[in-house]
């Protein structure tokens, strides 16, 4: 008995000091997780009750089905129309205007003169001496009736052949000098405008009258050097003419291989035929079309959206729409070419998008 009670006491001891019991901290701690865990299942009852506003929105949207269409790709730039041969004719001696021959809007041939300066001394000159030519070209036909009767020495024959010839080619010289007086045509054309008046001193390269060919006009641009390499040769151009409201459609004619190291451009130009529409410096716009599928599908530029996974758009798949990841490829005009991620007969979301999300309820308008 003694025993048992002395065994006991250890016992009540121990559980006394712990052994039974858990510490404060460790009380708080399980407190807490059973708040949690009550936490938790009320927030869970709380979602569960909540409706799905993401499911139940059904946000109006319009609609584009697509399908193979001829896509074409273009540079524009502002150009200009010009002339190959595009003169101003003046005379190449200084003088008074004496009389202008031509009017504008008048047709004229190559080597036409077109006015006339005071040329009165080269006249006087030419004049004075075609008496003195008439002279020695009886002395050197009677020279050679002499000769042909073997009278007279070849030397009188030859000395009056020589100052015959002689005369004749100051004869040509000095009418040579007169024509320098005269304002003549270099090219066959229209006469665009007359910038000289009776009585005026015209000079060589000062006013004189612009003769324009309307047969071999130009459209020439300058695109930037970025653009070498994207347009070539035999591409199909649009010349569009804003002031008439008219379009010509043609094909690039030369394209420069040469930078200008100040602008850094290089030159297009596309040939012109006859047209009476056309004049020289007129404005126009050039559009070099540079890339053409035939088969191409499009959307409009709009639509794409840029995410961390490349670029997307919404289609229609039935009442909810869903996010298709695409590649692009050129674009021109507002509309864009998909590369792959759409197929023909797909319902691409072209309005309301912006308030989409992907398996949102969706009404088509």
């Amino acid at each position: 008995m003694k025993r048992a009670l002395f065994l006991l006491v250890p016992a009540i001891v121990f559980a006394s000091c712990g052994g039974g019991n858990k510490p404060g901290n460790e009380k708080d701690l399980d407190k807490l997780k059973q708040e949690r865990a009550d936490l938790d299942a009320k927030i869970k009852s709380i979602e569960g009750n909540k409706p799905d506003t993401a499911k139940s929105k059904v946000t109006p949207v319009s609609i584009t089905i697509v399908q193979p269409v001829d896509f074409n790709a273009f540079v524009e730039v502002q150009s200009q129309i010009t002339g190959d041969e595009n003169i101003n004719a003046t005379p190449q001696a200084p003088g008074t205007v004496k009389s202008i021959l031509v009017h504008i809007g008048q047709r004229v041939s190559k080597g036409q003169v077109l006015a006339m300066l005071d040329a009165s001394t080269a006249e006087h000159n030419i004049a004075a001496m075609e008496p003195q030519l008439g002279l020695l070209k009886s002395i050197y036909e009677k020279q050679q009736n002499l000769w042909k009767q073997n009278i007279g020495t070849e030397v009188q024959l030859e000395k009056a052949k020589a100052d015959y010839e002689a005369m004749q080619k100051q004869i040509a010289a000095a009418k040579a000098g007169r024509d320098m007086y005269r304002v003549v045509s270099s090219i066959s054309g229209v006469v665009d405008a007359v910038n000289l008046k009776v009585g005026e001193i015209a000079s060589p390269g000062m006013s004189g009258i612009r003769i324009v060919s309307y047969d071999k006009l130009k459209a020439e641009a300058s695109l930037g050097e970025n653009y070498l390499g994207k347009v070539k040769q035999g591409d199909k151009v649009a010349i569009i003419l804003p002031d008439i409201n008219d379009t010509i459609r043609t094909t690039l004619t030369y394209v420069g291989q040469a930078v200008d190291p100040t602008s850094r451009t290089f030159t297009v130009q596309v040939r012109m035929a006859n047209n009476s529409k056309l004049h020289p410096n007129m404005s126009c716009i050039m559009r070099i079309v540079n890339y053409e599928n035939t088969h191409a599908l499009i959307v409009p530029v709009s639509v794409i959206q840029k995410t961390s996974q490349g670029d997307m758009l919404y289609v229609a798949a039935g009442d909810k729409a869903k996010s298709v990841l695409v590649k692009t490829g050129r674009n021109a005009n507002g509309m864009v070419e998909i590369l792959s991620g759409l197929t023909p007969g797909d319902n691409v979301i072209t309005k309301g998008y912006e308030e989409l999300d992907n398996g949102q309820q969706i009404i088509i308008q």
